[in-house]
């Protein structure tokens, strides 16, 4: 099999103090799996200022991190595997399915398998005929929920110029680090960041980048808020979270920092700490079926973890109150 050299470098930022040197990487290269990192790590072609390292080494903050590493070229689209997700409708046309966190969603550098296009193929073979073998849109690893694919030539084709025209509606949740006041509209472009190459950031010469925040519920340090895509931008959402100093609960790379009121619930200290992901759910999905032109709506129920940490979030409001 062909093998394609990987170099990359960067600088962790002091809000990973305290963590895993692997969870650390997965999180600020979300691109890359935690047991490919972990791999490199164990092999020593992952080094850490310029010297060999443990998965479990604790960081400090600031250290320079460089990887010069292997990885297979040939990356297989055309595995059926079990991969986890729901499916919320089918016909002969396209799919829309939901995706659990953790899952990437197609085949790349460093997540050669185990994608939910290995799923999908393994639910519809035929899938490996088209494009991406369907792929029309992509969610990060970290962030679950709805996903169209497409199921046919035509509706590919079809699908890819809905999204084009912006006639496909999607709608976010997330849980904010920071208060929102009001419905706020981030209207800046987005580019690859300067320095790493698998982040995002606000840059004048980016592809124009627009996201509608509106705020659901406000706790005493945390924002529950609604986030409507005008386009898609890679990491658009948490981009524009982090432009506005509201970085998503979990969201290292963007900026998070693990924000807590002051004396709040011990659950509250644990629930911050403890999760793992950006706190960003695909809500709803509204579109026109490209070829039977029928409209076509739907929803997905917020996983148990967001569920569990805005649980928390509540039980820390009401116990300021009644102090």
């Amino acid at each position: 099999m062909k093998r394609e050299q990987i170099e990359r470098e960067l600088t962790i930022p002091t809000e990973c103090v305290g963590l895993r040197l692997d969870r650390t990487l997965a999180m600020l290269w979300p691109d890359l799996s935690r047991s490919k990192i972990h791999e490199w790590i164990l092999d020593k072609s992952l080094q850490v200022n310029g010297a060999d390292s443990k998965p479990s080494y604790r960081v400090r903050g600031r250290e320079h991190v460089s990887v010069h590493a292997s990885l297979s070229a040939d990356l297989d689209w055309e595995s059926k595997e079990e991969v986890p997700f729901n499916l919320l409708h089918e016909d002969e046309h396209l799919l829309v399915v939901e995706k659990p966190a953790g899952v990437v969603t197609h085949p790349g550098p460093g997540n050669e398998s185990n994608t939910l296009v290995n799923g999908l193929i393994s639910h519809r073979p035929e899938l490996v005929q088209l494009p991406r073998a369907g792929i029309v849109h992509r969610l990060d690893r970290d962030t679950s929920g709805i996903m169209l694919v497409a199921a046919s030539a035509i509706a590919c084709t079809k699908l890819t110029e809905l999204i084009a025209q912006r006639e496909v509606s999607r709608l976010y949740v997330c849980v904010m680090e920071g208060l929102m006041e009001q419905v706020t509209e981030v209207d800046l472009s987005i580019g690859r960041h300067v320095k790493t190459r698998t982040k995002q950031q606000v840059r004048q010469d980016g592809k124009p980048a627009r996201t509608e925040f509106r705020p659901l519920e406000q706790f005493r340090s945390h924002t529950y808020a609604q986030a409507r895509l005008d386009t898609g931008r890679t990491h658009q959402i948490r981009v524009h979270a982090s432009s506005l100093s509201l970085p998503l609960v979990g969201d290292v790379t963007y900026g998070a920092k693990g924000r807590l009121p002051t004396t709040p619930l011990p659950e509250l200290v644990d629930s911050i700490r403890g999760f793992t992901r950006q706190a960003l759910h695909a809500k709803s999905l509204e579109f026109t079926h490209p070829i039977f032109e029928t409209k076509l709506r739907f929803t997905s129920v917020v996983p148990e973890d967001m569920q569990a940490l805005l649980e928390v979030l509540r039980r820390d409001n009401v116990e300021f109150l009644n102090d």
